[in-house]
């Protein structure tokens, strides 16, 4: 299947070309609750540690979080979250040219992390979270990845419920794109997320999976986040997200050959390979 064309992403001054091949993004998660790797990289030197790892592992993208989206999480305070990502986003910018993304629900952690050096704010509640958001990306001038999330962390995998799955879920990424052009964010500036797992059951999410091919309706590069979740466990009887690559795989290439064109993974070495002879097979026709 060919790709639609699409213009290249602007990262405050750093021009992302998502159309021309698969973009992965390295997840970072600077919390001591997260859902696949249960506090690592809490401590700040193994977090750098760890990023530094990925860059060298293929990464195009390094995205920090200080707050665990985990269903059933509870939220952290905004001063922690910030003594959290602040730091690591500062060191990290001091050490390598990577794109560094702020995975964050709000407007002044996004604020404080592009002072610190981020360019893409990931905001998983789609701007429904913080009312300020959407005005502080714009004014920043970084990217922004707007996420569809049904509820809350705390309480999204309570039994979400759908009419038409894929039509709810692209009315909303629609109207999270439409709070961002109002505020003064530029087209070229933004990325959907579909919220795989986001208060999506089981088959929501294989649903959007199969039919990802019909976001690109909404004219905007696609970020897909399936990393070792809890539906790629059901489908394959794998209780430990660590041992959950081979499925993780199977749904980036899938979400690759229907139109994605950022892959936000934990492992990025073998989701890069992957990616690549994937790129390669799309391009030969």
């Amino acid at each position: 299947m060919k790709r639609p064309p699409l213009p290249e992403v602007d990262a405050r001054g750093t021009h992302l070309a998502l159309g021309e091949r698969t973009y992965i993004m390295g997840i970072l998660n600077v919390t001591p609750d997260s859902f696949s790797d249960g506090g690592r990289f809490f401590d700040r030197g193994k977090a750098i540690e760890h990023a530094l790892a990925m860059v060298r592992d293929g990464a195009d993208v390094i995205d920090v979080g200080g707050e665990s989206t985990r269903p059933g999480a509870e939220g952290v305070s905004e001063r922690e979250e910030l003594d959290r990502v602040i730091p690591v986003i500062k060191e990290l910018r001091q050490k390598t040219g990577i794109v560094l993304s702020v995975d964050t629900r709000r407007s002044n952690v996004a604020q404080e992390a592009v002072e610190a050096g981020a360019q893409i704010v990931n905001d998983v509640s789609g701007l429904g979270y913080d009312k300020d958001m959407a005005a502080v990306v714009a004014d920043s001038g970084a990217a922004l990845i707007v996420m569809h999330m049904k509820g809350t962390p705390k309480d999204m995998q309570s039994s979400p419920g759908y009419v038409d799955c894929i039509g709810e879920v692209m009315a909303g990424l629609r109207k999270s794109v439409q709070i961002a052009r109002d505020a003064g964010v530029k087209e070229e500036k933004i990325i959907i997320d579909p919220g795989i797992g986001f208060g999506k059951m089981f088959e929501h999410n294989l649903q959007i999976l199969n039919r990802l091919d019909e976001f690109h309706a909404i004219g905007r590069p696609i970020c897909v986040g399936t990393s070792r979740k809890a539906f790629i466990g059901k489908a394959l009887g794998i209780d430990d997200p660590g041992q959950r690559l081979s499925g993780t795989i199977a749904t980036c290439v899938l979400a690759i050959i229907k139109g994605a064109n950022l892959l936000r993974v934990h492992d990025v070495r073998q989701v890069r390979q992957a990616a690549q002879i994937t790129d390669s097979i799309l391009r030969a026709h």
